[in-house]
């Protein structure tokens, strides 16, 4: 089952460049929460802090240790003219069970053709992967998840280029999979979407702007607050320090520093 996951006062970014400053809070266990802001403003560097692929500037997180993790990134990140299946793949997904180089019984592949055929792709295991439309490349990721049994899914951008009907069919199989218990963050820029389907949302903007219940968060002052943010990740930031809390304030500010060549 899954466990809640704690914040405390992370700073993530690159060679040594902050591009997410200072988040502190909780991720309930279970939870199926959006993350929302501009372009530029740190949604993936927190997911993939979360996936374990950033380590921290600053700052810790807990309560991963125990939890099987999944991430799933935006299909632009994604090699796709590897000579490889839908159901290589999608298989993938079962390398906790088997490993890299292990073989798949026969129950096993069975389990990816099921996995397949509940994306909508069955009968599709043998298309090589790079003749997918970008719609049925999202179904085989999302296959892989599945197959990968995680207690928390991160996934950016998952609705991305596709189709609605894509999009309203996956969308229900994280309804599925929040149901289950897992905890579900997603990157999002529909907030349509968000108000429909997300009852938790943390707004990024290199800081945290609000992190709470999505009418909360997605109010007229914090929507209003995003148009005055940066948008793009500057790789000359210096190098951002945290400060104690000092009197009359109930969280630690920040400094920059200058980086050290």
């Amino acid at each position: 089952m899954a466990a809640p996951i704690t914040l405390h006062d992370v700073t993530l970014g690159y060679d040594g460049h902050p591009a997410v400053h200072h988040v502190t809070g909780v991720i309930e266990a279970g939870a199926l929460l959006a993350v929302v802001g501009p372009n530029g403003a740190g949604k993936s560097t927190l997911i993939k802090g979360l996936a374990g692929l950033l380590k921290p500037l600053g700052g810790r997180i807990e309560g991963l240790a125990g939890q099987r993790v999944a991430y799933l990134p935006q299909q632009a990140t994604l090699e796709r003219g590897f000579p490889i299946t839908v159901g290589e793949f999608a298989a993938m997904g079962l390398w906790h069970e088997c490993g890299a180089f292990g073989g798949y019984s026969a129950a096993q592949r069975q389990r990816v053709r099921e996995a397949l055929a509940r994306v909508g792709l069955e009968g599709h295991a043998r298309q090589p992967l790079d003749t997918l439309s970008g719609g049925q490349l999202q179904r085989t990721l999302f296959a892989r998840l599945m197959l990968q049994d995680a207690d928390v899914l991160l996934l950016d951008e998952p609705f991305a280029a596709i189709d609605q009907r894509t999009t309203d069919e996956l969308l229900a199989l994280l309804r599925q999979w929040h149901a289950q218990g897992k905890t579900v963050l997603a990157v999002l820029h529909d907030l349509h979407q968000v108000r429909a389907a997300f009852p938790r949302t943390l707004m990024l903007a290199r800081e945290l702007l609000a992190w709470g219940d999505t009418d909360a968060v997605l109010t007229p002052a914090t929507l209003g607050r995003l148009q005055v943010m940066p948008e793009v990740f500057d790789d000359h930031a210096p190098v951002c320090q945290a400060m104690p809390a000092g009197p009359g304030h109930d969280h630690a500010g920040h400094r920059h520093a200058e980086h050290l060549k």
